[in-house]
């Protein structure tokens, strides 16, 4: 099967690992002959929360979830919202969430500035958990669901 685009990028904190992560992982694996995806680093997050998991830990579960995919990728510790989609002449689409798509757009106007190709983005739906709303890390932090969605 031909994938519709060459390089691809996807990027977040992946902190509690949960069913969105993998949503936004696999439709990236799914699209691309060549997957980017930046995590956060511990820096960068701990100006928002001191609870995250450190890099390590997350890059390792997301490296650990990715290696099923028969793709090309590379993890990149990034440290701001942009990581090096708004530089990589090789990308040709973002994979991001609702909640990341104006961070998508930024990364587009950059790139335009810059005289690079805009990159298709492509937004996932949210995966919902048992009460309809959507599956977090943060609730999962707060302990209202589990990672599929499961009310606690």
């Amino acid at each position: 099967m031909k994938k519709k685009y060459k390089k691809i990028a996807v990027g977040g904190t992946f902190d509690k690992f949960h069913s969105g992560h993998k949503k936004l992982l696999s439709t990236a694996f799914e699209m691309g002959e060549e997957v980017l995806i930046g995590i956060t680093s511990d820096r960068f997050v701990s100006k928002k929360n001191h609870d995250i998991e450190p890099f390590s830990f997350r890059c390792k579960r997301v490296r650990e979830y990715v290696l099923k995919f028969e793709t090309n990728f590379n993890i990149i510790e990034i440290f701001d919202s942009c990581g090096t989609a708004d530089v990589d002449s090789l990308l040709d689409a973002i994979v991001v969430s609702h909640e990341t798509e104006k961070s998508a757009e930024y990364i587009n106007e950059i790139r335009f500035k810059n005289g690079l190709n805009l990159l298709d983005i492509i937004v996932i739906d949210w995966i919902l958990a048992a009460d309809g709303n959507p599956i977090s890390s943060t609730r999962i932090r707060k302990g209202e669901i589990d990672g599929k969605g499961k009310l606690l």
